[in-house]
């Protein structure tokens, strides 16, 4: 969640950017393509905030990296 209190969809691990000029962003979670945020998309179609989201896991080599 950002400061608004709303899913960012960018820190989703279900968020890609398509090939699709028309309709550049996507969710694989629920499955379509857009062409705003897709969590914009969830929360205007159902009035909830988006119920998938899942943090993009950090892969081993960051885990291990001190903080600088």
């Amino acid at each position: 969640m950002n400061k608004t209190g709303r899913v960012s969809c960018m820190k989703c691990r279900y968020y890609q950017i398509t090939w699709d000029a028309h309709m550049p962003y996507g969710c694989l979670a629920h499955g379509f393509k857009t062409q705003r945020n897709p969590a914009l998309v969830v929360y205007e179609s159902s009035g909830l905030e988006c119920q998938l989201f899942e943090s993009k896991s950090r892969g081993a080599a960051d885990k291990n990296r001190k903080p600088e």
